[in-house]
């Protein structure tokens, strides 16, 4: 599987909704796309997640149940030393 790192910055006044739905209803992931890790920035206005999946795609169907409440960037990634692979 590949993997991706998801840059989430949250819109302004959103903070306290995200988490609020999180704590409810969790990530609301489509089968296929998979949590790894997360880190918050320092002030807790950006989120990074590091996902992983076959179907890029998926990132797409995800980020519709949040696109209310932040803006997304997505980016393929590698481990340092491990050659990217070709499409």
């Amino acid at each position: 599987m590949k993997q991706y790192m998801v840059i989430e910055k949250f819109k302004p006044g959103c903070k306290g909704k995200i988490y609020e739905i999180f704590h409810s209803k969790g990530r609301m992931l489509p089968e296929g796309l998979n949590y790894i890790n997360s880190w918050l920035e320092k002030d807790g206005d950006r989120c990074f997640q590091l996902m992983e999946t076959n179907d890029p795609q998926l990132f797409q169907v995800w980020q519709n149940n949040w696109k209310d409440l932040g803006d997304f960037g997505t980016i393929e990634v590698v481990e340092i030393g491990e050659k990217p692979a070709k499409d």
